[in-house]
């Protein structure tokens, strides 16, 4: 909810307002440890709260918990942005490598989430994924750096990149430095 109104700059409440009932979590993109709220109608959350009680669910000394969430509220719109940004400057430096290993729709480029499609038998999305995660001698050796990125092979042809407030505008150039030289190895 808040990356679609941060990348649609409006209020999250505009958006809501379509819903019967809304969920939103506090950790991720807005960086409290933990942390979730929901709302809905009178009855929906009523009952959820019978469930939450049957289940075991409740805890005591929440308002540090809540005073994260609420930090994090306060900083939602700069920090989703600082994400979506790293996200759109990944996604345009991997576009610019121009490599016959992956493709990416610059367009559907609009929040924190990069998908890059991989063209051709090899790599696998999970081969390029652990490629990806591994560092090698030869490339603390070529690059100077040992860099490991964590990606998620999300489909047979497709990789999925997230950003969250703790990726850097620099982690995320070491990340694209990174895709470069493995596809460079890749292609070897």
């Amino acid at each position: 909810l808040m990356n679609a109104a941060v990348a649609q700059g409006v209020a999250p409440a505009q958006i809501a307002q379509h819903c019967d009932s809304v969920s939103l979590c506090f950790s991720k993109g807005l960086g409290a440890p933990s942390g979730a709220v929901l709302a809905g109608g009178r009855e929906f959350v009523a009952e959820a709260w019978r469930a939450r009680k049957l289940l075991g669910g409740g805890m005591r000394q929440a308002g540090v918990l809540a005073a994260a969430a609420h930090l994090g509220l306060q900083h939602a719109e700069a920090t989703l942005r600082r994400d979506h940004d790293n996200a759109r400057r990944f996604a345009e430096g991997i576009h610019e490598l121009d490599s016959p290993l992956w493709a990416i729709d610059l367009a559907a480029v609009e929040t924190n989430i990069v998908m890059v499609n991989v063209q051709g038998a090899w790599p696998s999305p999970t081969e390029l994924c652990d490629r990806l995660r591994a560092v090698s001698e030869e490339e603390v050796a070529e690059t100077g750096q040992a860099v490991s990125v964590l990606l998620l092979p999300w489909s047979a042809r497709t990789v999925r990149a997230v950003w969250h407030r703790n990726i850097s505008a620099h982690d995320t150039e070491l990340a694209r430095r990174k895709l470069e030289f493995v596809a460079r190895k890749c292609q070897e």
